[in-house]
């Protein structure tokens, strides 16, 4: 089931140069707080997490915080993410970042750093039932069938592990989409999925009662240019049916137009991002991996 027409090497290109995403992060790192008050409610003790798509590591030094005693794995399909990590973990390796570890409590050292592997949602090389909890923090949208993504993230999550993801649902952009279709008909913007069409995914993939949330979040900024660089700072445009080339000067102009007349009375132009939240539980089987059903017994002793 594709989400939309993503082009998936598109989406690598757009998150290769880390330093160009950076001034996102202020949205990643907000709703990364919401997910994790989220995440307090659950009781859990995960010995593996997996952290999906989690571009320059920010949300792990939380994680392990909260889970000091879990292996953690760090996954994104962006090398240059991945090398911020790495170059993380080697300035802490310094000198002086060996001194501090013998002060800095256990889910900070570096002996306890988490392994990076550079790959793809839907095609995970991990083991079957080898995690407890995954974790993915505004990544989903990017990968163009997320059917496939719930039904690898279920094969390796382990019995009762959990799912925990965010990601943008319709009405992100929604102000943007509007100034664009004054000046064309080509997308700008991605068609992102509704949170009730997550829910069907979720259980379709054989995950047992999952719990959609929804939020929207608006920020304002003072110019349409602000605006449009914090978009492209959030990924951008990676869709194949995108517009061809870049758009004449007459139509970007016409297009800043359109958004300087949607201020408000503040004089300040929104962009409004529909938050998705979601959360389900690998059930227990109840079937082989050869299709026969499992029948559980309580077998219980009577007294003589």
């Amino acid at each position: 089931m594709l989400s939309a027409p993503i082009d998936v090497q598109l989406v690598r290109q757009l998150f290769s140069r880390p330093e160009k995403i950076k001034p996102s992060d202020f949205l990643r790192r907000e709703i990364a707080s919401r997910m994790r008050e989220k995440l307090e409610l659950v009781k859990i003790k995960p010995q593996c997490l997996l952290d999906a798509g989690c571009g320059d590591g920010a949300d792990i030094s939380e994680l392990q915080r909260n889970y000091p005693d879990a292996q953690v794995i760090a996954l994104d399909a962006s090398l240059p993410m991945l090398n911020v990590i790495q170059q993380q973990r080697q300035a802490a390796m310094s000198t002086v970042g060996r001194l501090m570890a013998k002060l800095t409590p256990a889910a900070l050292r570096t002996d306890s750093a988490p392994g990076l592997i550079n790959g793809d949602f839907s095609r995970l090389p991990l083991a079957s039932a080898s995690t407890d909890l995954i974790w993915s923090n505004l990544a989903l949208h990017w990968h163009p069938q997320p059917d496939l993504v719930f039904a690898e993230w279920r094969r390796v999550l382990r019995t009762e592990g959990l799912l925990m993801f965010s990601c943008f649902g319709p009405d992100t952009l929604i102000e943007l989409r509007q100034a664009y279709a004054a000046v064309d008909t080509f997308p700008h913007t991605l068609p992102f999925v509704d949170m009730h069409d997550f829910g069907d995914m979720l259980v379709n993939a054989g995950f047992s009662t999952p719990v959609m949330d929804m939020e929207k979040i608006t920020v304002t900024y003072k110019d349409a240019r602000s605006l449009l660089a914090d978009v492209q700072a959030l990924g951008g445009n990676p869709l194949l049916s995108r517009r061809p080339g870049l758009s004449g000067k007459h139509m970007h102009a016409n297009m800043l137009r359109a958004l300087d007349s949607l201020r408000g009375e503040d004089g300040l132009i929104p962009l409004s991002f529909e938050v998705v939240y979601g959360h389900a539980f690998r059930p227990v089987s109840r079937k082989t991996s050869s299709g026969e059903s499992i029948v559980h017994f309580d077998i219980r002793k009577k007294g003589i």
